[in-house]
């Protein structure tokens, strides 16, 4: 009876694939996705929860965010332009997923630069809000 090598993976593994800008992005998606519905969902809740609260919770739950003159502080920040990013990395992905269950983007070349273009998207996306808020003011 033949013996198997022990040293041979018995299903792919990461580390034999040569990642690219497709595999990222897929990743990309699924935290993305998860990131915006918890994240998101959590905050939503604390500001529901402390606007039915009152004056002085509702507050108390701004000034995390806020400074005393109505300006983002640095937490403020972090988690706008995070939540705004993911956002739109996750719509551009879900489009670039869109088109490929119409059978387009199969083909490597196109799929790695529509992946390209989710990623050029998002950044672009999220700078283009950010300038609006901070400067469009």
């Amino acid at each position: 009876m033949a013996t198997r090598p022990s040293n041979r993976p018995l299903s792919p593994h990461l580390s034999i694939w040569k990642w690219g800008p497709h595999m990222l992005v897929s990743i990309l998606h699924r935290a993305t996705g998860s990131g915006l519905a918890l994240v998101g969902t959590v905050l939503l809740v604390a500001w529901l929860a402390t606007a039915a609260a009152g004056e002085a919770s509702y507050a108390a739950f701004m000034d995390w965010f806020t400074l005393a003159d109505g300006r983002m502080n640095i937490l403020g920040y972090i988690l706008g332009i995070g939540l705004s990013w993911s956002l739109f990395q996750h719509i551009g992905n879900g489009v670039r997923h869109l088109f490929m269950d119409a059978g387009a983007n199969f083909e490597l070349k196109r799929n790695r630069a529509s992946a390209k273009a989710t990623m050029v998207f998002s950044v672009l996306a999220t700078l283009a809000l950010w300038a609006y808020l901070v400067m469009g003011k």
